[in-house]
């Protein structure tokens, strides 16, 4: 039984129904499952819907079955899994009927504590002890999911490895680059280009376009069609600001300003600027912050509609977020904390976000970036992050 292996995968964020989940089974019970690869090509297809999980699918997978026993499903998790294919069946009888193999008109007569006794039974067929055979899970024999016996596949579940032949596969992480999670590489930036396509205003569409539909009446033999489109709209102003001043920060900023230099084009106005750490009076507009400052102060005057994007670890010594003349540069005194500066550009700029390139998972461990958060939305440096955070920026 392979509860375990459904509940990690769930666990982990993967959207696996429970529908998709005794498909598989279905499919295993049938001998469409022959060896593990089969396996792990099949249990992919079907519980696995978008190519953005299948590096969190080779890792499930890999923790799961290379070298490692199954605990075997308790009489809860059956419970847990019965009521989600009893919910599944309420919404879509007929989907689930052909999961099961069954004739729907045969589920629809059951009432639902028979058809939930009836899930859990079916759920829990597997549990029962067998010797041999070549299907679903038992001991000895050729089946690919039992233990004891073998199979070119070498998985096992409970007892000693007796055939030391698993696939490896899934430890390669061959699909690592369609991972939406772990800070944006060069090798996404085709994907993360995509994500930034969407920071375009919509409109209804309220054009006449007067060549497609010529063409379609002239198609429709006469018939006339009018094909409408969006009225060409203003593109949106984009400020960027890019913390480069750090070693922590060195291996992100060739990625991000590569991004949008890609994605100039479909903005009305791109200005890229720089900072260290934090931002207090000024940014600069070269990367060496030599030379060329924009003041703060002028920033905000500029369209509030624009969408500012903030980029930086947020790490630092509190002081100086929090304290008057806060900076580790010299030069860079201003009287007032960055933090009230921060403030008044949330305050500004009602489209603003913070992207993060250290994981979600350990902001809480550093002070500054629970401060910052708490000011400006902030977003992982990710495919993940950067599609909510321009959700976020796109809001009414």
């Amino acid at each position: 039984m392979f509860i375990q292996f459904f509940y990690t995968l769930r666990d982990v964020g993967i959207p696996v129904s429970p529908t998709s989940f005794l498909l598989l089974q279905r499919a295993m019970g049938e001998g469409l499952v022959n060896s593990l690869d089969d396996f792990y090509t099949a249990a992919r297809a079907i519980l696995v819907k978008s190519e953005k999980h299948f590096d969190l699918y080779d890792q499930v997978f890999a923790h799961t079955f290379e070298g490692a026993d199954l605990a075997q499903a308790g009489e809860a998790e059956f419970d847990l899994v019965a009521a989600g294919l009893l919910d599944e069946w309420l919404n879509n009888p007929k989907r689930l009927a052909h999961a099961l193999g069954l004739d729907e008109k045969k589920l629809a007569s059951m009432s639902p504590e028979e058809v939930l006794a009836y899930f859990k039974k079916r759920l829990q067929d597997q549990k029962e002890r067998h010797e041999g055979g070549s299907k679903w899970i038992g001991t000895g024999g050729t089946s690919p999911v039992g233990h004891s016996g073998y199979h070119p596949g070498g998985m096992r579940v409970g007892g000693e490895s007796m055939n030391r032949s698993a696939v490896k596969v899934a430890g390669e992480r061959r699909y690592r680059d369609y991972s939406t999670d772990g800070p944006l590489s060069r090798r996404s930036l085709g994907e993360g280009l995509k994500r930034l396509r969407h920071l375009v205003p919509q409109g209804v569409r309220d054009r006449i376009n007067v060549d497609d539909s010529i063409y379609q009446t002239i198609k429709n033999g006469g018939e006339i069609e009018l094909v409408f489109e969006r009225a060409t709209v203003d593109r949106l102003k984009i400020i960027l600001a890019i913390d480069n001043g750090g070693w922590s920060m060195e291996p992100y900023v060739d990625v991000v300003q590569a991004l949008f230099a890609l994605a100039r084009t479909q903005f009305k106005e791109l200005t890229t600027l720089y900072f260290h750490n934090t931002i207090y009076d000024q940014l600069w507009e070269d990367a060496s912050r030599s030379r060329r400052p924009v003041a703060v102060d002028d920033l905000i005057r500029r369209d509030p509609e624009s969408r500012l994007i903030i980029i930086g670890d947020a790490s630092m010594a509190p002081y100086e977020l929090l304290a008057a003349d806060g900076s580790i540069h010299a030069f860079e005194r201003s009287g007032r904390p960055s933090i009230e500066r921060l403030r008044l550009m949330a305050a500004t700029f009602p489209h603003a976000v913070w992207l993060n390139p250290i994981p979600q998972r350990d902001w809480q461990f550093t002070r500054t970036i629970e401060l910052i958060r708490a000011i400006l939305p902030m977003f992982e440096l990710s495919l993940d992050g950067l599609d909510k955070a321009v959700a976020h920026l796109m809001r009414r």
